[in-house]
């Protein structure tokens, strides 16, 4: 009996994780450059339940499979495109890209679905590559973001929104000189000057070859899992990416399917509840009835 309290039990705290996966989903629907981030739920590995006694030659000793409840593993991010919204200002960018992979085993492009995953023939999972701007924090540590919405400091250097250091191309930090208003940033990142002459410097457009494995610092700045080795590299002539000045990207959330999942979470811990009070009251019985007889 107790053995389907825990099962009970498990659900909600999964559901409880799921459901405060979803409200931060939706808190952010506003915020430049978010992306979304999905609950992954698990299930612990199924048992094989077996009589115990009886007799040996019993072919029905075995009676089933038995589940051993469910847990949240983890979140992973949704690096899919957002929507791009002009604002105007030279400050702010936003990356389109959409960068493909050749797969080793059929030399054809590979198709990745609208979460950007692809299933080869042997069944792993592969994701689609990423650009991110690339920044520097206050500790010196390069870090990685979609969120374009930047400014100039008096100084001339370019900033983050939360006073983050953009980096170029070479890693180092961007130093506009001139006026802050009058310089332009074509497609490809580079920073052409007053006359249109180009300035020698370009926006640091880093490629994540395992954008689901980047950890989220909050602010919308990832960093790289120490455990997964590098797997970057800066932009190149032939990706699929460009760099739109005066726009930022939106949240890639959708609204509308993170209130369906936030109901279909609610009911599922209401279900799960149910369960609770349901072995709460067998529970009760068997102390305070069974036990007088």
């Amino acid at each position: 009996m107790l053995r389907g309290l825990y099962n009970a039990a498990a659900g909600m705290i999964t559901q409880q994780r799921r459901h405060d996966t979803i409200t931060q989903n939706i808190v952010n629907v506003n915020t430049t450059g978010y992306k979304q981030t999905d609950s992954v739920q698990r299930s612990f590995p199924e048992v094989l339940v077996s009589m115990i006694g009886g007799e040996p030659g019993n072919e029905h000793r075995t009676l089933g499979k038995l589940s051993t409840a469910v847990f949240a593993e983890e979140s992973l991010s949704l690096h899919k495109q957002g929507a791009l919204r002009e604002t105007g200002k030279t400050s702010d960018f936003a990356i389109v890209s959409e960068l493909g992979l050749v797969d080793p085993a059929t030399g054809e492009n590979m198709s990745f679905d609208a979460s950007g995953k692809y299933i080869d023939g042997n069944g792993e999972v592969i994701y689609r590559p990423q650009a991110f701007f690339t920044v520097q924090d206050e500790n010196g540590e390069v870090r990685y973001t979609r969120n374009g919405q930047f400014h100039v400091s008096q100084d001339g250097n370019l900033l983050t929104s939360t006073g983050y250091q953009v980096l170029d191309a070479d890693n180092a930090p961007i130093v506009l000189t001139g006026q802050a208003g009058n310089f332009t940033v074509n497609e490809q990142g580079q920073i052409v000057g007053v006359a249109g002459n180009p300035t020698g410097v370009t926006l640091g457009i880093s490629v994540v070859d395992k954008p689901h494995a980047l950890v989220r610092e909050g602010n919308g700045v990832f960093r790289l899992n120490s455990t997964d080795g590098d797997g970057t590299r800066f932009l190149a002539a032939g990706d699929n990416a460009i760099v739109r000045q005066g726009f930022i990207e939106a949240s890639n959330v959708d609204p509308s399917q993170s209130m369906v999942e936030l109901t279909a979470a609610l009911r599922a811990y209401e279900t799960n509840q149910k369960v609770v009070q349901f072995y709460d009251k067998s529970l009760e019985k068997a102390v305070n009835e069974i036990g007088r007889v």
